[in-house]
């Protein structure tokens, strides 16, 4: 019973284009759905403080230092 179960996830004959198109949705929906979150966690949302504004002022302030 393992062997078959373990044969059926390994099995990829019977994918087709329609269930990569629903995982690319699921993907969107994802993304639209924390999209708010995730700009505020990157710092792209205006405010700062974010990932971005840490990575490139540490990086500035190596530039500055040269």
């Amino acid at each position: 019973m393992k062997q078959q179960f373990i044969a059926y996830l390994k099995d990829e004959s019977g994918q087709t284009s329609t269930e990569y198109i629903l995982l690319v949705a699921v993907a969107a929906a994802i993304v639209v759905k924390f999209k708010g979150v995730i700009m505020d966690k990157l710092g792209l949302s205006g405010q700062g403080g974010g990932v971005m504004d840490e990575v490139f002022g540490k990086v500035s302030t190596e530039i500055n230092s040269m």
